[in-house]
């Protein structure tokens, strides 16, 4: 049983260690499940993940509180598409044939509860996902969902800003058990201009008191150079809207996640 339920947690902490051992902060590239279309995801991620330490694949949702205009575009778009809650759990799982990359769901609360949260968690760890990421849960809040996740051998990552408080800072760092995902900025996600560190020194330092596990930076994250700032202090790089806009543009994503990846070298 112990094996089970440590299964994405260890997956993602060897991840963590072995980019680590060579010198770098992990690449965790994100993409909007069913985006650009449920036909061309799995290619779309395919570029990413040759590149990637960690995927992190978001489920469509209709009110993402915590996404900027980009990623609410692409959710927009999959979701037009017919890429449900199951349908992107589905598109994990044909990943998970072909890569070994551990993968991490990005979701909001209601998706889970629309499905059911043992059978979205029962769904999830069959389908290979190794952890959720929850940007709404507050983890005192409600324990059902992560102690499910236990249950079935996922990792949960709970997130920080540099608007938390000590305590609250405390608090979510000793819920997570993949690793903790601190805010860069106080706000939604999305590119932005000037530096991404402008408030994460502080808040790393703060969240690595209390953290047993890997602490990673995301938001604003938009290139190489962002991404070496970040890789810097940072156990690792998350990146998401910058794909989306490559996509848009009709650019390479696979030869910026490649750009990204790079300058994740520290």
């Amino acid at each position: 049983m112990t094996a089970i339920l440590s299964r994405g947690v260890q997956r993602l902490h060897d991840a963590f260690k072995k980019a680590d051992a060579e010198g770098r902060a992990a690449f965790m590239p994100f993409m909007t499940a069913g985006y650009p279309s449920y036909a061309k995801f799995p290619e779309l991620a395919a570029e990413l993940l040759a590149h990637a330490d960690i995927m992190e694949v978001g489920i469509p949702y209709s009110d993402p509180l915590g996404d900027g205009p980009t990623v609410q575009r692409a959710s927009e778009q999959a979701l037009a598409g017919g890429t449900s809650t199951r349908a992107s759990i589905e598109l994990i799982k044909e990943l998970r044939k072909t890569h070994d990359t551990p993968i991490v769901i990005m979701t909001y609360v209601n998706p889970i509860y629309a499905v059911g949260p043992e059978k979205f968690m029962q769904l999830a760890a069959d389908a290979g996902a190794d952890g959720l990421i929850l940007p709404d849960l507050p983890p005192d809040q409600d324990i059902e969902i992560a102690d499910l996740a236990a249950k079935y051998g996922l990792a949960v990552i709970f997130l920080i800003a540099p608007t938390s408080t000590p305590e609250r800072v405390k608090l979510v760092t000793q819920a997570c058990t993949g690793f903790v995902y601190a805010v860069s900025v106080t706000g939604v996600t999305g590119e932005r201009e000037g530096s991404a560190l402008n408030e994460v020194p502080q808040m790393l330092a703060l969240a690595k008191q209390h953290s047993r596990v890997p602490v990673v930076v995301g938001f604003g994250v938009k290139d190489a150079q962002t991404a070496h700032e970040v890789a810097k202090v940072a156990d690792g790089v998350v990146v998401g809207s910058a794909f989306i806009n490559a996509v848009e543009r009709g650019q390479d994503a696979g030869a910026l996640a490649a750009s990204i990846a790079a300058g994740c070298k520290r």
